[in-house]
């Protein structure tokens, strides 16, 4: 790809993300993939959650579920935040994770550190139904964008 014409003297660097603070977000599934797990043997859904209001709209967070996974509890656990995730956002039986995808919930993030490196990093810790009507209008009034672009 050539870079002709981009001046990054006349552009914002991007700066770090900070973790969220703890705390409930208003947020929608703006995407959603199954993917491979590492080992080969089951793959996972990867379900990317974006805030659509307050001081953090915008910004990301993932959730991964185990659904085809050769140990059972890490499946009967991704089937369980799936089930809070439908019970949120009203879709009880989706033929397909997008079903899922631009519907208002309450996630509850926390700050936990990462195994890896210790850094400060987020987790969902739980899905409920968007009691926040603002928000809730405000996704509806934008209709198929899950940021301002």
């Amino acid at each position: 790809m050539k870079l002709t014409g981009f001046d990054a003297e006349r552009i914002e660097p991007q700066s770090a993300f900070k973790p969220l603070p703890t705390g409930t977000y208003t947020a929608v599934i703006s995407a959603s993939e199954e993917r491979k797990t590492q080992s080969g043997n089951g793959s996972y859904l990867r379900l990317t959650l974006q805030i659509v209001d307050g001081e953090h709209k915008g910004r990301q967070l993932f959730e991964n579920l185990n659904l085809d996974n050769p140990n059972p509890q890490a499946v009967e656990i991704a089937q369980q935040t799936l089930s809070s995730i439908c019970h949120a956002v009203g879709v009880m039986q989706p033929d397909d994770s997008a079903d899922l995808h631009d519907k208002p919930l309450t996630i509850t993030v926390i700050t936990r550190k990462r195994k890896d490196t210790g850094e400060d990093a987020n987790a969902i810790k739980g899905f409920d139904s968007a009691s926040n009507e603002p928000a809730q209008a405000t996704w509806t009034a934008a209709k198929g964008a899950p940021f301002d672009r």
